[in-house]
This record gives structure tokens, C-alpha cells and sequence, in this order.
């Protein structure tokens, strides 16, 4: 058993036990993010000659679910953090100088990648950004807006996308979280996800380092789609876990036995099972076989992503209606979780964008 699979369970026990109060506060959850980076899971993905372990796609769906089932903000500020160092391990884009002092820090070094403007929307539906980096004479100065930027205040480092002065280019640059003009305004005020502050960021003639042109990596859309995934999956796992106590324990006095004992909860449960389940052995086995370098399988992870999300958003749905007013209580967690859980559906790809592709496919070499 490695390192981080021992002291997982652990961390899951705080993420759980804070996660109602950062739901309620709308706050980031930074006792779990410096549990999280005290048992190494948020560098897990550095790459070995980095002197990193190098966890692999397989490894990383299985964090993330578990985190997932904790408290899934803290989930997703990890994730684009552990995304973040896979991808530098697999394509090299920062400045060795700059790469190394992140990884130096003594303490959570969060990332991500921030691309939505209020004007633009997400970049992959089109469309140039407003964010302009201009060239001086010691570099670059960076001046724009970006939207749901996961993790805002916390973040170390910012992978901001811009448009190079007057032209079309648009590179990424990194800047830093505390550097003089990055303002962060509070104006995350989400159904779901509540703790993740998803906040806005302004740039204003701020210092930037250009990274390395960003070459083609087909495995980047399957992590963030297996990897994601497996978060809500978590999510899901833990609405499950508490509908089952419920039922287990909730015994109405017309009955004289508890509801679990009643065929029509065993068989509900039954298909939450079956559903999530599976869903999670298709995550698992695309990880396992992106990992072994099957770009087939990398190229499963869109519809997989579908797939699961679905069914983790099925499953709590399912437990809402099951339980009735008990599942939308707020004394009860099952009522955050749906609302966690249905912000499954904003994660790029999108399901239009996976069914459309998959369409395509279906037609092509079919029609004129």
C-alpha cells in the first residue's frame, strides 16, 4: 500500500467532518486542503524526474472519488491542481525555474487554469479572449477578467489564457496568486459546490511569465473527464451511504420495523448500486488502460464522464425522492449533496458537445 492510500481515509474523515460548515459559510475548505497537501495527494501526479511519485490516471480517479465522497469542493481545488502537475509531466510548458520553486514550497501550492471571461464564456465553444498579456521589456504585463476561477484566493499559481498584445495568439501565462494587480472578487454564490469559491479574478498591468507553446495532448480531456467523474461519483457514494443508514435506522411506528426491511427500498437501493457501480468499473478501466497508453480507451473518457455523471445524478435523485421531505432538509446532508452533484453537468465537455461528437462519428463517411 503506498503512502497516500494509508493516510487517505484520514483526510476523508476531516474533508467530512467540515464539509456542511464550508457549505453553509461559502468558504474554501483550507483545513482539508492542508490535510490534503500534508498526505502528499496534491502532488501525487508530479512526475517522477521531478521527484514527484508520478501517480498515473488510475490512481488519481481513486483520490478524487474518495475526496469526492468527503467534500467535493476541496475535490475540485485538487483536482485542477493534480491535473495540473500531470500535464507538466507528460508536456513541458513552464519554465523549468519557475516549475521548480512551485514545487519547493513548504506549503499547499494550488494551480489552475483560469480561461472563462464574462464575455467569452468557456474558450472551447469559440471565440478569442478579452485578457491581453503586453510585452515590456522585462517580460509581460497582464491585464483582463476571468470568471469561475475554482479556488481563487488560495491559489499559488494561475495559468491565465490570453491573447498576445494586438494579435490573435493566444498563449497561456502563469502568474502568481499574491502578485501586485490580481484583485479576487467574492461573487461565487452557487447552489452547489458552495466551499470551491469559484470567484472572479481581475488583472490589471499584472507581472506574467509566458509559458512554452502548448502542443496537442489528446490526454488531457481524458483526465479532466475521468478524473471529474469519479469526484461526483464520490459525491454520490456519499448520499448513498447515508440513505442506506437512514433506511437502516428509520422505523415508523405504523410498520414496527425499519423501512429497510420493505422490498420497494431494497430494490431502489439495488439500482443504485447497479448504477453506480458499474459506472465506476468503466471509470476505473479507462484509467487503468489510459495509464497502459490505449488511446482508445482515452478517447472512451467523454461518453465514460457522461455516463457516470448521470448516473451519480440519477442516484442522489433517486435518494431524494426516496426519503422524501427527510432528503431536502438542511439538518440532513442528502439536500448538499444533490446540490453538489447536479454541478456535474457544467464541467467541460459538456454532454451536447460528448453526444454531438459521438454523433458525428456514428455518420461519418454516411452523408454528403
Amino acid at each position: 500500500m503506498s503512502d497516500w492510500e494509508e493516510k487517505l481515509p484520514g483526510v476523508v474523515e476531516i474533508l467530512t467532518a467540515n464539509a456542511a460548515r464550508h457549505d453553509r459559510e461559502a468558504s474554501l475548505p483550507d483545513e482539508g486542503i492542508q490535510a490534503i497537501h500534508e498526505a502528499g495527494l496534491l502532488t501525487a501526479t508530479v512526475h517522477e524526474r521531478h521527484g514527484g511519485p508520478g501517480a498515473g490516471l488510475a490512481d488519481t480517479v481513486t483520490i478524487l472519488r474518495s475526496l469526492g465522497r468527503g467534500d467535493p469542493s476541496a475535490a475540485l481545488v485538487t483536482a485542477m491542481t493534480m491535473f495540473a502537475h500531470a500535464l507538466q509531466g507528460r508536456t513541458p510548458t513552464w519554465p523549468d525555474d519557475v516549475y521548480a520553486e512551485a514545487l519547493r514550497a513548504d506549503r499547499p501550492v494550488l494551480i489552475n487554469e483560469l480561461q472563462v471571461e464574462p464575455d467569452l464564456g468557456t474558450p472551447v465553444r469559440g471565440g478569442l479572449p478579452a485578457t491581453v498579456a503586453v510585452e515590456t521589456g522585462g517580460g509581460f504585463e497582464l491585464s483582463g477578467h476571468k470568471i469561475y476561477c475554482t479556488g481563487a484566493e488560495l491559489l499559488g499559481w494561475m495559468v491565465v489564457t490570453a491573447r498576445v498584445g494586438d494579435t490573435e495568439e493566444v498563449r497561456a501565462f502563469l502568474v502568481r496568486g499574491d502578485a501586485p494587480g490580481v484583485t479576487v472578487k467574492a461573487t461565487w454564490d452557487h447552489l452547489g459546490l458552495r466551499g470551491s469559491r469559484s470567484d472572479d479574478v481581475t488583472f490589471d498591468r499584472v507581472p506574467a511569465v509566458l509559458t512554452a507553446p502548448a502542443v496537442r495532448d489528446p490526454l488531457t480531456q481524458a483526465w479532466n473527464s475521468l478524473g471529474l467523474a469519479a469526484l461526483y461519483l464520490g459525491v454520490a457514494d456519499a448520499a448513498r451511504d447515508w440513505l442506506v443508514t437512514f433506511l437502516a435506522e428509520r422505523t415508523p411506528a405504523a410498520l414496527g420495523a425499519p423501512l429497510a426491511t420493505l422490498p420497494r427500498f431494497q430494490t431502489a437501493v439495488g439500482e443504485i448500486d447497479a448504477s453506480l457501480g458499474t459506472s465506476w468499473d468503466l471509470l476505473w478501466s479507462l484509467a487503468e488502460r489510459t495509464d497502459a497508453g490505449d488511446d482508445a480507451a482515452a478517447a472512451r473518457a467523454p461518453a465514460a464522464k457522461l455516463i457516470a455523471t448521470r448516473a451519480a445524478i440519477g442516484a442522489v435523485e433517486q435518494a431524494v425522492a426516496l426519503v422524501g421531505n427527510n432528503g431536502l432538509t438542511r439538518r440532513n446532508p442528502l439536500e448538499r449533496h444533490y446540490r453538489d452533484v447536479l454541478c456535474a453537468r457544467v464541467h467541460t465537455p459538456q454532454n451536447d458537445a460528448i453526444v454531438s461528437a459521438a454523433g458525428r462519428v456514428a455518420f461519418a463517411g454516411l452523408l454528403p
